[in-house]
C-alpha cells in the first residue's frame, strides 16, 4: 500500500506531521499514502506530510480502519493495543520504539484504572498530544477499562538505545 496514489473522496480532517496541528483538506486534492500501520495512515499532499485517522480511510478510498477489542482490560490486551499505536513518521510501534515507559493497571471494583508513562523521540514533537490521545482513546474502547491516563514523560531522555532489536533492524540500525 506504500506510495499508493488517491484522491480525496470527501473534505477530512487530518494532522499535520510533525506539528500535529489538525488541518482541513478539501475534496479532490491528490496525494500519496506514505505508510499505513495500525489503524492510521500517514500520507502526502501537496508535499506535506499528514497523519489521517483509520476511521476517515474512506474519504482516501480505502476501507474504514478501527481496531478494537472486546478483551478485558488485562495487562497484555493493553500491551497488545498499545503495539497498534506508530508515530506517522516512523514505521515502528511505539512499544518496540522504546517509547512506553511505565503501564500501571490498579483493578477496582467496577473496571480497571490504566496509567501509560511514555515518551516521545523528540521532546518538541508537535505530534506527542496527538499519539498519547490515540493511546488514550484506544485503552479507554477496551471493556473494563474504568479510567486511562496517558502522562508524557521526559526522563529519562528517550535514545536509541531504548528500541527493541526488532525495531533497530526494521530501520536498518544494524
Amino acid at each position: 500500500m506504500k506510495n499508493k496514489e488517491f484522491k480525496i473522496l470527501e473534505d477530512v480532517n487530518v494532522y499535520s506531521v510533525p506539528d500535529g496541528i489538525k488541518t482541513f483538506l478539501e475534496k479532490g486534492t491528490s496525494g500519496i499514502i506514505a505508510q499505513a500501520l495500525g489503524d492510521n495512515f500517514t500520507i502526502i499532499v501537496e508535499g506535506n506530510m499528514y497523519q489521517l485517522k483509520g476511521i476517515d480511510a474512506e474519504a482516501i478510498g480505502e476501507e474504514k480502519r478501527e481496531i478494537d477489542s472486546n478483551n478485558f482490560a488485562n495487562e497484555e490486551e493493553i500491551w497488545n493495543v498499545l503495539h497498534t499505536c506508530y508515530d506517522p513518521e516512523i514505521p515502528v510501534n511505539i512499544v518496540d520504539l522504546g517509547l512506553v515507559y511505565n503501564c500501571e493497571i490498579k483493578d477496582k471494583n467496577d473496571g480497571v484504572e490504566i496509567l501509560i508513562q511514555m515518551t516521545l523521540t523528540a521532546p518538541g514533537c508537535g505530534m506527542g498530544p496527538v499519539i498519547a490521545d490515540e493511546v488514550k482513546q484506544k485503552l479507554s474502547s477496551l471493556s473494563g477499562a474504568k479510567s486511562v491516563d496517558v502522562e508524557l514523560v521526559w526522563e529519562p531522555q528517550w535514545n536509541q538505545d531504548m528500541m527493541s532489536d526488532a525495531a533497530k533492524l526494521q530501520l536498518g540500525l544494524y
